[in-house]
């Protein structure tokens, strides 16, 4: 039996059109009352990564926050809107991205989940204790929102990667810090997650995505005109990075997906619904060139990390010193001197965290000179 993913094209993010096609894509997939039934606390959780605007395409646009809530209140459900920024300071992330006013004009409540609780994930996994927001485990359903986005560490971020939301924030960093610079073993963790978590739906945002250098502001928005559902969010991405034109090798959380058996990776074995992928299919969509990160001696291990892996450098010009890439830092090796930035290479783990929380786009991965000869 195949796994459904379901396409709808929206032009843009006019509410009474995001509206249409979101109600569409869950007809589709059986209709709202196979994920949500009356009574229902429902976990709306979408990319709240850093407080932009929505027009830059690092967050959830709340048209599509606000169709989903609109859609769980007809059908009885008890919506309420959270997720764990990395960057401290949720009410203006909420603000600042929209989704706050969409809480407001709404009447229903928008918080930042910060209550972590230990679950047992099981013997046959590799983090056999993960530490997850008690309210999303508490929540009767959850409707994953996703922005389709390029990630400097794992390619691309879509319906997977957007579960790592419920880590609560302090606990990211120290994820960052344990995975270091192996991104198979942080894909896993994300896997993992997302398998403990157990999103009921998921409906990922690209009408506007990001490509290049995301997923945070140093990333550019692209046009796609797209929103896309699916039960299981393996498959929505796999579905997603054909469209792209991807590499299945380069995007970590499939691999990682495909390793563990969670989700369908296999093509062959997914239904696409509603609108054709070749509809949507892209050219020339810009991914992260971070290059693949290398195993072998220890003593080779740092040469390999220094010159074949890309490393976050800030661009002076842009950079204002607002120290938010300091305050993220898991392996605190970025420190601010004499006007600018420092950075402490031997240590730094490649996590990128500083790339996503900028707010200026002042940090960027730069890839090395022997990594572009190599490629």
């Amino acid at each position: 039996m195949k796994t459904d993913v379901a396409l709808k094209a929206c032009a843009d993010y006019e509410p009474a059109r995001v509206k249409e096609a979101v109600a569409s894509l869950i007809s589709l997939m059986g209709g709202l009352d196979k994920f949500v039934t009356r009574g229902d606390a429902v976990l709306v959780k979408p990319n709240m990564l850093a407080p932009a605007p929505p027009e830059r395409a690092v967050t959830t646009h709340p048209a599509v926050v606000r169709a989903v809530a609109e859609l769980v209140l007809d059908a009885g459900g008890k919506p309420f809107i959270a997720d764990s920024p990395a960057i401290p300071g949720f009410a203006i992330t909420a603000k600042q991205t929209g989704l706050g006013e969409v809480a407001k004009a709404l009447g229903i409540p928008i918080f930042d989940l910060k209550d972590s609780t230990e679950f047992k994930a099981g013997e046959k996994r590799i983090f056999r204790m993960l530490e997850l927001s008690r309210h999303a485990l508490d929540a009767d359903r959850i409707i994953n929102l996703p922005k389709f986005k390029t990630h400097a560490q794992m390619y691309l971020t879509a319906g997977v990667k957007n579960t790592f939301g419920c880590v609560v924030g302090s606990r990211k960093a120290q994820w960052h810090f344990k995975a270091g610079t192996d991104r198979i073993f942080f894909a896993r963790m994300l896997v993992e997650v997302y398998h403990a978590v157990d999103p009921d739906l998921t409906i990922l945002d690209s009408i506007v995505a990001m490509e290049g250098d995301g997923p945070g502001t140093g990333g550019t928005p692209r046009q796609i005109g797209l929103l896309a559902a699916a039960a299981d969010a393996v498959a929505l991405d796999r579905t997603m990075l054909d469209i792209a034109g991807g590499d299945p090798d380069n995007f970590f959380t499939l691999c990682a997906a495909a390793d563990v058996g969670v989700g369908e990776t296999d093509p062959s074995r997914i239904r696409v619904l509603g609108d054709g992928a070749e509809r949507f299919r892209q050219r020339n969509f810009h991914f992260p060139k971070t290059g693949k990160i290398m195993v072998g001696p220890k003593v080779l291990q740092r040469f390999i990390i220094n010159h074949l892996t890309a490393k976050p450098v800030e661009d002076r010009s842009k950079c204002t010193l607002c120290n938010k890439c300091v305050e993220i830092c898991p392996t605190e090796i970025i420190a601010a001197k004499d006007g600018r930035l420092a950075f402490n290479y031997d240590k730094c783990i490649r996590c990128f965290c500083c790339v996503e929380v900028c707010p200026e786009g002042a940090m960027k991965p730069v890839t090395p000179l022997l990594l572009k000869i190599v490629s």
